[in-house]
Protein backbone atom coordinates (compact mmCIF):
# COMPACT_ATOMS: atom_id res chain seq x y z
CA UNK A 1 0.00 0.00 0.00
CA UNK A 2 3.17 2.29 0.77
CA UNK A 3 4.60 1.14 -2.77
CA UNK A 4 1.40 2.55 -4.55
CA UNK A 5 0.61 5.77 -2.48
CA UNK A 6 4.72 6.78 -3.66
CA UNK A 7 3.91 5.92 -7.02
CA UNK A 8 0.50 8.19 -7.27
CA UNK A 9 2.69 10.71 -5.58
CA UNK A 10 5.19 10.54 -8.62
CA UNK A 11 2.37 10.49 -10.90
CA UNK A 12 0.61 13.23 -8.99
CA UNK A 13 4.02 15.69 -9.57
CA UNK A 14 4.50 14.48 -13.19
CA UNK A 15 0.76 15.66 -14.18
CA UNK A 16 1.53 19.12 -12.60
CA UNK A 17 3.64 19.08 -15.41
CA UNK A 18 1.64 18.50 -18.01
CA UNK A 19 -0.56 21.29 -16.48
CA UNK A 20 1.85 23.55 -16.60
CA UNK A 21 2.46 22.56 -20.31
CA UNK A 22 -1.01 23.21 -20.65
CA UNK A 23 -1.41 26.37 -18.89
CA UNK A 24 2.01 28.28 -20.52
CA UNK A 25 0.69 26.94 -23.93
CA UNK A 26 -2.76 28.54 -23.83
CA UNK A 27 -1.85 32.13 -22.00
CA UNK A 28 0.54 32.53 -24.76
CA UNK A 29 -0.79 30.56 -28.14
CA UNK A 30 -4.57 32.49 -27.71
CA UNK A 31 -3.23 36.02 -28.21
CA UNK A 32 -0.45 34.87 -31.04
CA UNK A 33 -3.17 33.29 -32.37
CA UNK A 34 -5.02 36.27 -32.63
CA UNK A 35 -2.12 38.32 -34.16
CA UNK A 36 -1.53 35.37 -36.43
CA UNK A 37 -5.48 35.71 -37.41
CA UNK A 38 -5.06 39.22 -38.32
CA UNK A 39 -2.32 38.77 -40.58
CA UNK A 40 -3.79 36.11 -42.55
CA UNK A 41 -6.64 38.53 -43.15
CA UNK A 42 -4.26 41.46 -44.17
CA UNK A 43 -4.64 43.57 -47.23
CA UNK A 44 -1.03 43.77 -47.72
CA UNK A 45 -0.83 40.55 -49.81
CA UNK A 46 2.74 39.43 -49.22
CA UNK A 47 2.18 39.66 -45.11
CA UNK A 48 -1.07 37.37 -45.94
CA UNK A 49 0.47 34.98 -48.14
CA UNK A 50 3.50 34.42 -46.05
CA UNK A 51 1.58 34.23 -42.75
CA UNK A 52 -0.87 31.65 -44.45
CA UNK A 53 2.30 29.44 -45.68
CA UNK A 54 3.55 29.52 -42.76
CA UNK A 55 -0.04 28.10 -40.94
CA UNK A 56 -0.20 25.60 -43.43
CA UNK A 57 3.39 23.98 -42.68
CA UNK A 58 2.82 24.01 -39.08
CA UNK A 59 -0.55 22.50 -39.76
CA UNK A 60 0.60 20.10 -42.11
CA UNK A 61 3.02 18.85 -40.01
CA UNK A 62 3.25 16.61 -37.09
CA UNK A 63 3.71 18.36 -33.58
CA UNK A 64 6.31 15.54 -32.50
CA UNK A 65 8.54 16.20 -35.37
CA UNK A 66 8.30 20.01 -34.34
CA UNK A 67 9.19 19.44 -30.99
CA UNK A 68 12.60 17.30 -32.30
CA UNK A 69 12.85 19.86 -34.83
CA UNK A 70 13.23 22.77 -32.07
CA UNK A 71 14.56 21.22 -29.69
CA UNK A 72 18.04 19.57 -31.55
CA UNK A 73 17.56 21.93 -34.51
CA UNK A 74 19.46 24.57 -32.55
CA UNK A 75 22.42 22.39 -31.93
CA UNK A 76 22.24 19.95 -34.93
CA UNK A 77 22.64 23.42 -37.04
CA UNK A 78 25.48 24.34 -34.39
CA UNK A 79 23.62 28.01 -34.32
CA UNK A 80 24.80 30.47 -31.29
CA UNK A 81 21.67 30.06 -29.78
CA UNK A 82 20.22 27.30 -27.45
CA UNK A 83 17.63 25.92 -24.98
CA UNK A 84 18.84 26.16 -21.09
CA UNK A 85 20.36 22.89 -20.11
CA UNK A 86 19.08 20.24 -17.82
CA UNK A 87 14.82 19.98 -17.65
CA UNK A 88 14.10 23.95 -17.93
CA UNK A 89 15.92 23.65 -21.09
CA UNK A 90 13.43 20.73 -22.67
CA UNK A 91 10.52 22.63 -21.14
CA UNK A 92 10.88 25.60 -22.81
CA UNK A 93 11.58 24.27 -25.81
CA UNK A 94 8.23 21.94 -25.44
CA UNK A 95 6.66 25.01 -24.90
CA UNK A 96 7.60 26.78 -27.75
CA UNK A 97 6.94 24.16 -29.92
CA UNK A 98 3.01 23.72 -28.28
CA UNK A 99 2.96 27.90 -28.40
CA UNK A 100 3.54 28.03 -32.15
CA UNK A 101 1.64 24.83 -33.08
CA UNK A 102 -1.51 25.49 -30.89
CA UNK A 103 -1.30 29.39 -31.99
CA UNK A 104 -1.47 28.21 -35.91
CA UNK A 105 -4.48 26.39 -35.41
CA UNK A 106 -6.54 29.12 -32.81
CA UNK A 107 -5.47 31.44 -35.69
CA UNK A 108 -7.80 29.62 -38.30
CA UNK A 109 -10.79 29.31 -36.10
CA UNK A 110 -10.33 32.89 -35.31
CA UNK A 111 -10.38 33.51 -38.64
CA UNK A 112 -12.85 31.92 -39.40
CA UNK A 113 -15.02 33.49 -36.55
CA UNK A 114 -14.04 36.93 -37.55
CA UNK A 115 -15.16 36.48 -41.33
CA UNK A 116 -18.15 34.91 -40.21
CA UNK A 117 -19.67 37.95 -38.46
CA UNK A 118 -21.86 40.04 -40.96
CA UNK A 119 -20.18 43.12 -42.54
CA UNK A 120 -23.32 45.24 -42.01
CA UNK A 121 -21.97 45.61 -38.33
CA UNK A 122 -18.72 46.74 -39.17
CA UNK A 123 -20.37 49.31 -41.95
CA UNK A 124 -22.79 50.27 -39.07
CA UNK A 125 -20.05 51.15 -36.87
CA UNK A 126 -18.25 52.90 -39.33
CA UNK A 127 -21.23 54.96 -40.16
CA UNK A 128 -21.37 56.15 -36.66
CA UNK A 129 -17.94 57.43 -36.30
CA UNK A 130 -16.49 54.10 -34.54
CA UNK A 131 -12.82 53.15 -34.85
CA UNK A 132 -11.95 49.79 -36.28
CA UNK A 133 -10.60 48.89 -32.53
CA UNK A 134 -13.96 50.32 -31.01
CA UNK A 135 -15.84 48.24 -33.77
CA UNK A 136 -13.56 45.10 -32.92
CA UNK A 137 -13.80 45.39 -28.93
CA UNK A 138 -17.48 46.84 -28.71
CA UNK A 139 -19.67 45.14 -31.55
CA UNK A 140 -17.71 42.32 -32.55
CA UNK A 141 -15.34 40.75 -30.07
CA UNK A 142 -18.23 39.19 -27.86
CA UNK A 143 -20.38 37.90 -30.88
CA UNK A 144 -17.26 36.12 -32.07
CA UNK A 145 -16.29 34.45 -28.49
CA UNK A 146 -19.73 32.81 -28.90
CA UNK A 147 -19.17 31.62 -32.29
CA UNK A 148 -15.42 30.17 -31.57
CA UNK A 149 -16.13 28.41 -28.29
CA UNK A 150 -17.52 25.17 -29.42
CA UNK A 151 -14.03 24.79 -31.93
CA UNK A 152 -11.60 26.50 -29.44
CA UNK A 153 -13.01 24.07 -26.97
CA UNK A 154 -12.51 21.09 -28.50
CA UNK A 155 -8.93 21.90 -29.40
CA UNK A 156 -8.06 23.16 -25.54
CA UNK A 157 -9.12 19.25 -24.58
CA UNK A 158 -7.09 18.10 -27.21
CA UNK A 159 -4.22 20.31 -26.01
CA UNK A 160 -4.39 18.75 -22.54
CA UNK A 161 -4.06 15.40 -24.19
CA UNK A 162 -1.30 16.36 -26.30
CA UNK A 163 0.91 17.31 -23.68
CA UNK A 164 1.96 13.82 -23.48
CA UNK A 165 3.97 14.46 -26.35
CA UNK A 166 6.55 16.32 -24.72
CA UNK A 167 7.88 12.87 -23.51
CA UNK A 168 9.67 12.61 -27.54
CA UNK A 169 12.81 15.08 -25.89
CA UNK A 170 12.68 13.26 -22.39
CA UNK A 171 10.36 15.83 -20.54
CA UNK A 172 9.44 14.28 -17.32
CA UNK A 173 5.57 14.59 -17.92
CA UNK A 174 3.06 11.78 -16.64
CA UNK A 175 2.85 8.98 -19.32
CA UNK A 176 7.22 9.21 -19.90
CA UNK A 177 6.82 8.65 -16.19
CA UNK A 178 4.07 5.43 -16.40
CA UNK A 179 6.22 3.95 -18.94
CA UNK A 180 9.02 4.12 -17.16
CA UNK A 181 7.08 1.70 -14.54
CA UNK A 182 5.96 -0.73 -16.86
CA UNK A 183 9.69 -1.97 -17.40
CA UNK A 184 9.39 -3.39 -13.89
CA UNK A 185 5.85 -5.09 -14.89
CA UNK A 186 4.11 -2.64 -13.00
CA UNK A 187 1.32 -1.87 -15.90
CA UNK A 188 -1.87 0.04 -13.31
CA UNK A 189 0.27 3.14 -13.35
CA UNK A 190 -0.89 3.70 -17.53
CA UNK A 191 -4.19 2.97 -16.64
CA UNK A 192 -4.04 5.48 -13.72
CA UNK A 193 -3.26 8.23 -16.03
CA UNK A 194 -6.59 7.88 -18.23
CA UNK A 195 -8.34 8.90 -14.86
CA UNK A 196 -6.23 11.61 -14.43
CA UNK A 197 -6.54 12.72 -17.80
CA UNK A 198 -10.44 12.05 -18.00
CA UNK A 199 -11.01 14.08 -14.73
CA UNK A 200 -9.33 17.17 -15.71
CA UNK A 201 -10.80 16.82 -19.47
CA UNK A 202 -14.45 16.34 -17.56
CA UNK A 203 -13.86 19.57 -16.27
CA UNK A 204 -12.74 21.49 -19.04
CA UNK A 205 -15.99 19.93 -20.44
CA UNK A 206 -18.21 21.05 -17.62
CA UNK A 207 -16.69 24.62 -17.81
CA UNK A 208 -16.86 25.43 -21.90
CA UNK A 209 -20.65 23.79 -21.46
CA UNK A 210 -21.11 26.92 -18.81
CA UNK A 211 -19.33 29.39 -20.76
CA UNK A 212 -21.33 28.51 -23.84
CA UNK A 213 -24.93 28.59 -22.12
CA UNK A 214 -23.78 31.85 -20.34
CA UNK A 215 -23.17 33.19 -23.70
CA UNK A 216 -26.22 31.94 -25.25
CA UNK A 217 -28.06 35.24 -25.21
CA UNK A 218 -26.24 36.30 -28.29
CA UNK A 219 -27.37 35.95 -31.49
CA UNK A 220 -25.72 33.87 -33.74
Amino acid sequence: MNHISVILGQLSDSFLINMKLFGVTLLFSLPLGLLISFGSMSRFLPLRWLVRTFVWMIRGTPLMLQLIIIFYGPGLLELAFGWPSGDSGRFVAAAVAFVINYACYFSEIFRGGIQSLPKGQYEAGQVLGMTKSQIFFKVTLLQLVKRIMPPVGNEVITLVKDTSLARIISVQEILMLANQYTTSGLIWPLFSIGIYFLVFVGVLTLFFGWVEQKMSYFKA
